[in-house]
């Protein structure tokens, strides 16, 4: 069917976040307030705000791409240098609300690539502020998601720039692989469950 295969190998993926700062575990916090307020034992949740300091609970999905890209090009996996140069020259390109944009900017500049981020008239200033102090380029299109994507889609063809969301859609499946990132913060709400969760 063309789509490529999705690993669930979590040790793989937690490999290539090391290489992403401040990418390291967060905590599995719990609500007993909220719990008792709907009638159910107990309510788990992974607080992601810290993570690579991005205040965002979608930080490690495009930053893991790009980190998977940088890893297919270093000759020697401990220089440092060539990790930080290894996609100079090379431009990733989406579309977003707000904070997948801030994962794949992070992850850009962390490998030396460049980022463009669409955004809708709707995404509030203050994400295209904190999206653009990761080094990328903010471009404002159209009113909704689906107009900043298409004006994403148009740039990623007319300028040969990776298009990198984070949904997929007949004959584009790489969120796919943006999905895969976020395999370690499953694996580690699974590790620190005090019981198996029901749901």
């Amino acid at each position: 069917n063309g789509i490529d295969k999705v690993s669930t190998d979590v040790e793989a993926v937690r490999k290539l976040l090391e290489l992403c700062p401040m990418a390291s575990r967060t905590p599995l916090a719990s609500s007993i307030l909220l719990a008792d307020k709907i009638g159910v034992k107990n309510i788990w949740f992974k607080d992601e705000r810290q993570r690579m300091g991005l205040g965002s609970f979608k930080a490690l999905g495009a930053s893991y791409v790009i980190a998977n890209h940088a890893s297919q090009v270093v000759s020697k996996k401990e220089n440092v240098q060539e990790w930080k140069n290894a996609l100079n020259g090379k431009c990733y390109v989406t579309a977003s609300a707000g904070n997948h944009g801030l994962s794949l900017a992070a992850g850009a500049r962390l490998f030396g690539a460049k980022a463009v981020i669409y955004l809708s008239r709707n995404v509030p200033s203050s994400f295209a502020d904190k999206i653009k102090s990761y080094g990328a380029e903010v471009v404002v299109i159209g009113n909704s998601y689906e107009e900043s994507m298409e004006g994403a889609q148009k740039a990623a063809i007319e300028n040969e720039w990776m298009l990198l969301s984070d949904v997929t859609w007949d004959g584009y499946d790489a969120g796919l692989k943006v999905m895969e990132g976020y395999l370690v913060a499953a694996a580690e709400a699974y590790e620190d469950c005090p019981e198996p969760p029901t749901h």
